[in-house]
């Protein structure tokens, strides 16, 4: 059961990050367009600028906040790493050393 929640979490950090790229495209793609605008003139035009602002600043208050989730989200995950780890020294040491020797067998290998 473990396995399967941290496969799931594996699978939606990945989707976290795909979705903070797109985001981070789409505030790059609407700044370009603000600036390749600004000199245009009209009501259309304006309308337009106004909610691709709008939009560009809503986009960057939501980067803000999932990044703010994902730093507090990682640093609980290292308390509680760090929780495991002074609560079971010998346990750490045994998987740690488990993980150097296939870590090892595998550069070892030609």
């Amino acid at each position: 059961m473990e396995s399967d929640r941290s496969l799931m979490e594996m699978q939606m950090d990945v989707s976290t990050d795909k979705l903070m790229q797109d985001l981070k495209a789409v505030v790059g793609d609407t700044e370009d367009l603000l600036k390749a605008t600004a000199s245009q003139s009209g009501e259309q035009i304006a309308r337009i600028r106004a909610r691709a602002e709008e939009s560009l600043h809503t986009a960057r208050a939501r980067i803000k906040s999932i990044t703010q989730a994902a730093e507090a989200q990682a640093l609980e995950a290292a308390r509680e790493v760090d929780k495991q780890v002074r609560d079971n020294p010998w346990t750490a040491v045994g998987v740690a050393a488990g993980l150097a020797l296939v870590l090892g067998i595998l550069l070892g290998r030609k």
